[in-house]
């Protein structure tokens, strides 16, 4: 980009030149002689009898000759991040220091760059792959074996031109066969066409149908990131002239980062609950803390932890027996002292089973919850109560939590007098989520539909149908076994996680079990993490191996069209 003209040398020039043609005129009519001088304001000509006519100033006007402030031109690396670019660009358009940008690193005195000599910002990337993607993730060798060309098998890796250029320090020279530069806008559906492949992103691009890999065990997305040891950070600096970058950094707010904890949030949702029958023998067995002493650290870590607690607790709750004939079930009122061990906040009361002891029962479980702090949902003391939204915030994020039965059966729906679940009525349901919508709250959606081995076309309608009218999450709390996934218009779908403590043994896929951990960021949904758990001895579900895990992954994937 050329020099920009000073504005104070253009006016300098034009005063310059109107004295000198003055002057020019006076000149020669002085050596012509005549009546003297021509009257004030105008001119004699020098042909003909035209003459020019020049309005007279009024007064003496002083010209202003303070020097010229010196320009500083700023280079800007191509591969600076968009909102720090935009951020140097303001001030230089707000005139701050004399800067002006230009296109040549050899032309300025200043440049902003990766690994400048003066640090200004730190930008967190993720390595990401489509959703539907089993691998976990990789070292950082291995990452650099992919770059490279090197890794024995090839896998595509797409990026924008700004991350390449940062990549390409980080990483090293990239492979041209498997390395891609492609357009913002086409990054996503061109690596979901082009899977299994990887993509890298901007923290701040995350969305839900990305699934974010671990790099030496490290990821962004969770509570417990150390950004000392994670390989994908870059650095960004200004270097130069030293008085102008020392200039340029105090007009900046620096240190500047896309990535800051205290705007991360997670939520973990979870399936069936059911402290009853073999479950809760096994608890009298071998402690009430039994069920959560394998997977408890998944949901006490998270900022928020959900449970739908399908059996009410009741204070004359027979003693438990492994075979039970008759459906109904209760819950000693001491087991709660499980989800107070494990952190739960949020109870779903959508089950088929609150009602099974009358609505007194009912009314005490609710105490109960509210005595431990917990907040309920789905469900309540009455009609109006169960369709009464949990409102929770949290690092900035507002989260909103509604739900409904469908199923049934219908005396366990909420009256206008009487305490149960919230029925399905989709006027009220789409009216609340509007609210919330409105109120700045991100909607999250739980069903009890019917407790099927897989999806129906009502159901997958339905689910849909409560994004469409808000929701950014829509969970289905009543199956037994784990289901599939789907995308609709930005809402991330699971149609059902399976048990979470119940003692269903009786196949391998309702011992199989999803535990959701889904992170939002500056108000964003922008990741969901699949955590998957296997159940044993009836009432304790373990984290999965890796060829179990794979298994599951590969099979709800498939089931889910992908």
């Amino acid at each position: 980009m050329p020099p920009v003209v000073n504005a104070l040398s253009n006016r300098r020039r034009l005063i310059a030149l109107t004295s000198f043609t003055l002057l020019g005129a006076l000149l020669i009519s002085a050596c012509q002689g005549g009546e003297g001088p021509a009257p004030l304001g105008t001119l004699p000509s020098i042909t003909g009898d035209a003459s020019l006519t020049v309005v007279p100033p009024t007064h003496f006007q002083s010209i202003d000759r303070t020097p010229t402030a010196s320009v500083v031109n700023l280079w800007l690396s191509p591969g600076l991040p968009d909102k720090l670019r935009m951020r140097v660009v303001d001030l230089v358009d707000q005139g701050a220091g004399g800067f002006q940008l230009t296109g040549e690193p050899s032309a300025a005195q200043v440049r902003v760059e990766q690994g400048g000599e003066i640090r200004i910002a730190d930008w967190v990337y993720a390595l990401v792959a489509p959703f539907p993607t089993v691998e976990d993730g990789m070292s950082y060798e291995s990452l650099r074996a992919v770059w490279s060309g090197e890794a024995q098998e090839g896998r595509s890796i797409f990026l924008t031109e700004d991350v390449f250029e940062v990549m390409s320090a980080v990483l090293g020279i990239p492979s041209r066969a498997w390395v891609h530069i492609t357009a913002a806008e086409d990054l996503l559906d061109l690596t979901w066409e082009e899977r299994p492949a990887y993509a890298i992103v901007q923290f701040e691009d995350l969305e839900p149908r990305w699934k974010v890999l671990e790099l030496e065990k490290q990821s962004p997305i969770r509570k417990n990131f150390d950004r000392e040891v994670y390989p994908l950070i870059a650095s960004f600096g200004i270097s130069g002239d030293p008085e102008a970058t020392d200039q340029l950094r105090s007009s900046l707010d620096t240190p500047f980062s896309n990535y800051d904890p205290n705007k991360l949030t997670t939520l973990v949702m979870t399936g069936v609950t059911a402290l009853t029958r073999a479950t809760a023998w096994r608890m009298e067995t071998h402690g009430i803390g039994y069920p959560g002493e394998l997977i408890g650290e998944w949901l006490q870590e998270a900022d928020f932890a959900h449970v739908s607690n399908e059996v009410p607790f009741a204070s004359d709750c027979p003693a438990p027996k492994p075979v039970q004939e008759k459906l109904k079930f209760c819950s000693d009122p001491g087991y709660i002292q499980l989800l107070v061990d494990l952190g739960i906040d949020l109870v779903e009361l959508t089950g088929n089973h609150v009602w099974d002891y009358g609505s007194d029962e009912l009314a005490f479980t609710l105490d109960l919850y509210r005595q431990f702090g917990m907040e309920y949902f789905g469900g309540g003391e009455d009609l109006d109560d169960a369709f009464q939204a949990v409102r929770v915030e949290h690092n900035g994020n507002r989260l909103a939590f509604l739900g409904c039965n469908q199923i049934g059966p219908k005396y366990a729906w909420a009256g206008d007098e009487k305490p149960g679940a919230a029925p399905c009525d989709w006027e009220r349901i789409h009216e609340e989520l509007r609210i919330l919508t409105e109120e700045g709250y991100l909607p999250i959606f739980t069903f009890q539909w019917a407790e099927l081995g897989t999806t129906s076309p009502a159901q997958e309608d339905a689910f849909r149908e409560a994004v469409e009218a808000g929701a950014v999450i829509a969970s289905g709390s009543q199956a037994h076994q784990p289901l599939g996934f789907t995308f609709h218009q930005g809402g991330f779908i699971h149609f059902g996680l399976g048990n979470l403590f119940f003692d269903q043994m009786q196949t391998d896929e309702l011992r199989q079990e999803f535990i959701d951990r889904h992170v939002f960021y500056d108000g964003r949904h922008i990741s969901t993490e699949l955590l998957t758990a296997k159940l044993e001895n009836y009432a304790q579900p373990r984290p999965m191996s890796p060829t179990e895990r794979s298994a599951l992954l590969e099979r709800i994937f498939a089931d889910s069209g992908w």
